[in-house]
């Protein structure tokens, strides 16, 4: 952890880019958007490692299986998932957080770089399955600002919830504007 930490301070003694960061419970789910970019998720891990967080996040199963990357990816939290298939992903990180007296996952809920319609619903069913609140991780182009703000518990009010989160979202810009999409899930067409 100190040399990860090491890191995170070199790299921000020399980048433009500041880090902004508020306390983080035990046991969280850090969404990270507007998600526009490769360097979202080295801003995550910066913000991590200075904070002297452990985290896990999510990857396509093919990035594991990359020579060295792949090692390394998994050596710094990355939690493998076949795309193609279901297999109860939900439940499995759920009661992985269950047993653990801290635990950080982080997920980008787009899924892609590129605009969607839709965000994947995964992090909002793994934060009611698992009763952990979530936090607002973020890149901001226009203030050259990364990290993460308060902490919120998702009510099971699927458009509530997302319309705090939209909130907060709002002025924030990503590294590549036009790959920006509104935070929205399917789901909330379901509850009119």
């Amino acid at each position: 952890m100190a040399l990860t930490r090491a890191l995170a301070s070199a790299y921000l003694g020399v980048s433009r880019w500041k880090l902004s960061i508020q306390p983080l419970p035990d046991k969280v789910i850090v969404i990270g958007a507007p998600h526009t970019s490769n360097w979202d998720g080295v801003f995550m891990a910066v913000a991590m490692w200075k904070a002297g967080r452990s985290f896990s996040f999510l990857v396509k199963d093919s990035v594991v299986k990359t020579p060295v990357l792949g090692w390394f990816v998994k050596k710094i939290g990355a939690v493998p998932v076949e795309r193609g298939a279901a297999h109860g992903l939900v439940e499995q990180v759920a009661a992985r957080i269950a047993r653990s007296d801290s635990f950080t996952l982080c997920i980008t809920p787009k899924g892609t770089r590129s605009p969607r319609e839709f965000w994947k619903s995964g992090f909002y069913r793994i934060a009611m399955e698992a009763d952990v609140p979530i936090q607002f991780g973020f890149v901001d182009r226009a203030t050259h600002t990364f990290g993460w703000g308060p902490t919120y518990r998702l009510t099971g009010d699927v458009r509530a919830d997302m319309d705090v989160i939209r909130a907060f979202y709002a002025d924030k810009v990503g590294a590549r504007p036009e790959l920006t999409s509104v935070p929205r899930l399917r789901s909330e067409d379901d509850s009119e």
